[in-house]
């Protein structure tokens, strides 16, 4: 019985290897991210992907930015992408250092005092910025109740703010939707399991969203 139990075991695990090796990257990433989420969690991700795949997600849109004073920058570790975006809003600002304005950075799976990852932190030094003073912060609901605003990096981080913080309600987008034509994708991913150089490709994108969200802010936010 153990002998038929191993052969089905191993079988099956061949079977599976032999699916993923025929699958492309791309696609074995979305189900890597899929199966990170829990149960009810991967409906509503199912879902955003559904309704981007047919152009009707709000969520994608730029958010009405007339009387914000708070926004806050979400990734999964607060120790690549969203600490550079706050450090670029800041500096991007009409009025860097505009005390009208409070720009926060945290992390859903973030382990408090981390330390920038190091390519975040030369890919930040390469555009003038410093990260080497940056923490990881954790996420928290005062965080989510006192932003006005909160920028999501990918459909992961949207998802799980909005399923564990029923208070972000509609105030939560994707950072992505300030990207300019050239980019075209909703979603700026994460470089950790990435390379060097893709943590600047990321960087890149990242100033021009940021950018274009500064302007916003001064025109409207005034």
């Amino acid at each position: 019985m153990k002998s038929v139990l191993a052969r089905e075991s191993s079988l099956s695990a061949r079977l599976k290897a032999v699916a993923k090796s025929s699958l492309p990257p791309a696609a074995i990433k979305e189900l890597q991210r899929y199966r990170a989420l829990n149960g009810s969690e991967r409906l509503t991700y199912a879902k955003l992907r559904m309704l981007s795949g047919i152009g009707m997600a709000s969520f994608e849109r730029r958010p009405d930015t007339r009387g914000v004073r708070s926004v806050m920058f979400v990734c999964f570790g607060n120790i690549m992408r969203s600490p550079m975006c706050e450090a670029l809003l800041r500096r991007m600002l009409p009025k860097p250092g505009d005390r009208r304005f409070l720009i926060t950075s945290a992390g859903l799976h973030a382990v408090p005092g981390s330390e920038a990852h190091p390519w975040a932190i030369a890919a930040a030094r390469d555009l003038g910025i410093s990260l080497e003073d940056h923490r990881a912060r954790l996420l928290s609901t005062e965080m989510v109740d006192s932003a006005d605003v909160i920028f999501a990096m990918d459909y992961s981080n949207f998802v799980q703010i909005r399923s564990r913080w029923k208070s972000a309600g509609k105030k939560v987008f994707l950072l992505g939707a300030y990207a300019p034509n050239k980019y075209p994708e909703a979603e700026i991913p994460d470089p950790y399991h990435g390379s060097a150089l893709e943590t600047v490709e990321c960087y890149k994108v990242l100033g021009a969203c940021v950018h274009n969200l500064a302007q916003d802010l001064g025109q409207r936010g005034a």
